[in-house]
């Protein structure tokens, strides 16, 4: 069911951007995207085959070379400036966004240190302040690009991350709303941003300013009605939704291939969350536990954030739609995340400590499915 899900948005992703991009550019977003869709499926396939658990002798590296990559991006002359945001590496035409490899670090080191101190995690020191401050640093370099939207994102993966692992929820209200506080200030502080969330805030007054690319989108989904006005005859497409093949593709499916067709991208990703959780749940340890959850939240919470920015349900963030919007970062990224839920799968609890488990549950002798588990031995050498 993942990879049905997972494939079926990648075939539509591809068709919608050709739909949504050959009057400007012909098929040439179409064909990078398919270059950047066959490396995300080698890396999925690589990701899938290898043992996830080697990946808790690299999350350390992992994060330090995400903090430097995020540090190179903001030195003028190394990062590409783009609309105002230093965010990417250019080279010969091919842009890298160092933001996306951090998504995947950050799950990973989240995921070692909530197996590596799991007993602990419940003490306001292990549980809050060490992880906060190494994640803080990651938020604080992309904040500064700035990329609200992604920083809002790793901040709540990290906190809902956090909490499987065992910490107090409890112990999160300082932080957040420091947070919280500090956003709204640089928001404050910002008049392009402040603009975007007073627009979205009063839509049909601003329809011609601010609040000019959300409106459009919200034509474009009314307009598609149900069943759409027929792939390929979409208007909005035509200038009047800037972005219609990356942050608002959504809109153009909507207005394409109508309701039906958006309310089913929906329940794939749905689907995508609850198979990721599934596999987190029957994970044979913490490690396992903690990666399957935060890559299940990382599409999930994306994919949110990014229809409720097209739909108007939440101000203009800028994150792209997992798997669909066109850009080469996050799809890899993505892909990548999915081969290891399929690693974590591949390596799950046998059948029969399932369902000793769920006998626990239903009796009422296990309270707590997020507990700490035991690291099963590694298999044997030539045993499948």
């Amino acid at each position: 069911m993942l990879v049905f899900c997972v494939a079926a948005l990648l075939a539509l992703g591809w068709v919608m951007l050709y739909s949504s991009s050959m009057v400007q550019v012909g098929a040439r977003y179409l064909v990078m995207q398919l270059v950047w869709g066959a490396l995300g499926v080698a890396c999925c396939v690589a990701a899938a085959a290898m043992d996830y658990r080697l990946l808790k002798k690299l999350a350390l590296p992992l994060l330090v070379v995400a903090i430097l990559l995020l540090g190179l991006v903001l030195a003028p002359g190394i990062g590409t400036k783009v609309n105002g945001a230093r965010r990417w590496f250019s080279a010969s035409g091919i842009r890298f966004q160092p933001s996306e490899f951090a998504k995947l670090a950050v799950i990973i080191a989240l995921a070692w240190y909530g197996e590596r101190f799991q007993r602990q995690m419940s003490d306001w020191k292990r549980g809050v302040v060490i992880p906060v401050a190494a994640v803080g640093l990651v938020l604080a370099l992309i904040f500064v690009e700035p990329d609200r939207g992604t920083t809002i994102l790793l901040a709540a993966l990290s906190g809902l991350m956090l909490l499987v692992a065992g910490a107090r929820w409890h112990h999160f209200v300082p932080p957040a709303v420091l947070g919280v506080a500090g956003l709204a200030i640089s928001i404050w502080q910002d008049p392009m941003r402040l603009k975007r969330v007073l627009s979205w805030m009063a839509l049909e007054e601003t329809k011609a300013d601010a609040g000019y690319q959300a409106y459009q989108a919200m034509i474009a989904l009314g307009a598609g009605g149900w069943t759409g006005l027929g792939l390929g005859n979409g208007r909005q497409k035509f200038g009047f939704v800037p972005e219609h093949h990356t942050d608002f593709i959504f809109s153009i499916i909507g207005e394409e291939l109508g309701l039906v067709a958006t309310l089913l991208v929906v329940v794939a990703f749905v689907l995508i969350v609850i198979c990721g959780v599934y596999i987190a749940w029957n994970s044979s340890d913490t490690f396992g536990l903690l990666l399957g959850s935060g890559v299940s939240f990382l599409v999930g919470l994306q994919a949110f954030i990014n229809i409720g920015v097209v739909t108007s349900a939440l101000p203009n963030k800028g994150l792209p739609l997992p798997f669909i919007s066109y850009g080469g970062s996050n799809l890899v990224v993505m892909l990548a995340g999915i081969g290891l839920l399929l690693s974590v799968a591949r390596r799950a609890r046998a059948p029969e400590e399932i369902a000793r488990i769920r006998a626990r549950l239903i009796e009422g002798r296990d309270d707590n499915p997020f507990r700490a588990r035991p690291e099963l031995p590694e298999p044997a050498k030539g045993v499948s």
